[in-house]
């Protein structure tokens, strides 16, 4: 249309209307006259096409049909968020305490030589149980065993002289008895009897000190337990007191140590005068427990830590606990009733805890108060009366009267 004005235009220009020939041009205010209606024209054409164009956009795209009002209607209506829920179950459950421990051996004993000499017999394997007794080393005893049978024989010497002196005394006894002999001379031998049994008492003394040094030639375990490897090897030469041979650790039974929070020592005394508390070590990589008492309450607290140590026999017959392990000790002091819930329904604010009790199919908002965790549950100390319906999953999209739609649990989960 544009192309075409302007060819008219131009025919005007020219000399003429069209159609017609040889008249005379128009005035030039006709022409600027017939040039505007026509771009007017145009202009408008354009415009309507414009707006019929948009109008079949709109109609196709949906923005004025019955079903967009509807589906924002729709979505603007409330929505049921599917959720998992259990049951708040009232029951007894263990007041129990978790606390890190460690294993400590009850008695450990250093091996070590009493004489100067060489050794010349290893009588044990590293590691291996010993029992009270056991003979561990051999020390070379020779030099030891020829001063023995010196002083045996001084002795015996002793024991002779102390014979004839007693012999003596009786003799000058019934001599003095019919004034054979005088007086002097029975005093003279009961001093000379006094001095043979005064040696036989010192080399008899010396002799049994000779025994204890040969004894300490072969070296015995002093407790049951568990050996470490050895020290020395055969042709070591060790001195009194010197080296460290073997350690010996004593493995049944053994102690669990561990610090208690002050807070709970009322608990435990308790406890320990009702004779309910029982402790259970757990040990990181072993599904079997090592059970036991509480032997020890040590007599004050510690003031930095706020913590009093606790020490636990256990039996240990099985050698499960192993001497410097960490372990997690789970103290019990008694049994009671209370409300628990899985851990994953407790959920935190800044007010505090809280669960979400389904009534009817609407969530609502209950504080809680959790006094323990015990595995996977968590128990309540107020807040629920048991039987109570509580969100279990889902409870990311609730808040307080929200409505739900309760859901079996997925599988797996």
């Amino acid at each position: 249309m544009i192309e075409g004005s302007s060819r008219i235009t131009k025919r005007i220009v020219m000399g003429g209307a069209p159609g017609k020939r040889g008249g005379p041009g128009r005035s030039l205010k006709g022409l600027r006259g017939t040039v505007m209606k026509t771009r007017t024209l145009v202009a408008g054409a354009v415009v309507v096409l414009v707006a019929a164009g948009a109008i079949v956009v709109a109609t196709r795209g949906g923005l004025w049909s019955d079903g967009a009002v509807a589906q924002a209607t729709r979505q603007n209506g409330p929505r049921a968020i599917p959720v998992e829920v259990v049951t708040a179950t009232k029951k007894v459950v263990p007041v129990r305490l978790e606390v890190l421990g460690s294993v400590t051996p009850i008695a450990s004993v250093a091996v070590k030589s009493r004489v100067d000499s060489e050794i010349t017999g290893v009588h044990f394997r590293d590691g291996a149980l010993v029992r009270e007794g056991d003979l561990l080393f051999t020390l070379d005893s020779r030099t030891l065993e020829a001063q023995v049978r010196q002083v045996e024989g001084l002795l015996a010497g002793a024991k002779a002289n102390l014979e004839q002196a007693e012999r003596d005394v009786a003799r000058y006894t019934e001599l003095l008895a019919k004034n054979a002999t005088t007086l002097v001379t029975l005093q003279n031998a009961r001093t000379q009897t006094n001095i043979y049994r005064a040696s036989v008492d010192s080399n008899t003394a010396q002799l049994e000190n000779l025994n204890v040094q040969l004894s300490y030639c072969n070296i015995r375990a002093p407790i049951t337990g568990r050996a470490s490897m050895a020290m020395v090897k055969v042709g070591n030469y060790v001195r009194a007191g010197d080296a460290t041979l073997a350690t010996i650790i004593q493995t049944a039974p053994v102690y669990v140590t561990f610090a208690l929070p002050q807070g709970y020592l009322p608990d435990l005394r308790q406890a320990l005068a009702n004779e309910s508390a029982t402790v259970e070590a757990i040990i990181p990589g072993e599904p079997r427990r090592a059970s036991g008492q509480v032997t020890m309450i040590e007599n004050s607290v510690d003031a930095p830590t706020g913590t009093v140590p606790v020490r636990a026999t256990m039996p240990n017959t099985d050698e499960l606990l192993w001497p410097g392990t960490l372990v997690t000790v789970q103290l019990t002091f008694r049994e009671e009733a209370a409300v628990t819930v899985p851990s994953t329904a407790i959920q935190l604010s800044q007010t505090g805890s809280y669960v979400f009790v389904v009534k009817g199919e609407v969530a609502i908002v209950q504080p809680v108060e959790v006094a323990r965790v015990l595995g996977s549950e968590s128990v309540l100390a107020r807040g629920l009366e048991g039987g109570e319906t509580v969100v279990n999953n889902g409870q990311l999209l609730l808040s307080n009267g929200t409505k739900v739609a309760i859901r079996a649990p997925k599988v797996g989960s």
